[in-house]
């Protein structure tokens, strides 16, 4: 017999969201579509069904079910229960231009005072 799980427990329980809750809300906002059409929080999920969930505004997850889940584990044990078909390189496109990822050092000086900065800063003024 297949389980039969609503889609705010199988988004908790493969941990695109961090709590049940939040799930529904998202839900109930809008924010989570099966072939481009809003779903209900006790929408019964299906293996094969294909979820557009939208994370933030510039991040959508698309998620596949592969076998329905109710329990929360921990993710290693999650990944076999969905296909991941978010489209990544489109999301880091978008936020190319609007966050400089830092890669190295930082420049010397720039930022806030070291402890020797700060010792010579209070020599200076005493």
């Amino acid at each position: 017999m297949e389980e039969k799980v609503r889609i705010d427990k199988y988004l908790w329980a493969i941990r695109i969201f961090k709590t049940r809750a939040i799930a529904s809300e998202s839900i109930k906002k809008g924010k989570v579509k099966m072939n481009g059409e809003v779903v209900k929080a006790s929408k019964i999920v299906k293996p094969g069904d294909l979820y557009s969930i939208r994370i933030s505004p510039l991040i959508t997850k698309v998620i596949e079910v592969v076998t329905p889940l109710e329990k929360r584990a921990s993710f290693p044990l999650v990944a076999p229960f969905f296909k991941d078909h978010s489209p990544i390189v489109e999301q880091l496109k978008k936020l190319e231009g609007d966050f400089v990822i830092p890669f190295g050092k930082r420049e010397r000086g720039s930022g806030r005072p070291t402890k020797k900065d700060g010792r010579n800063i209070r020599k200076f003024n005493a």
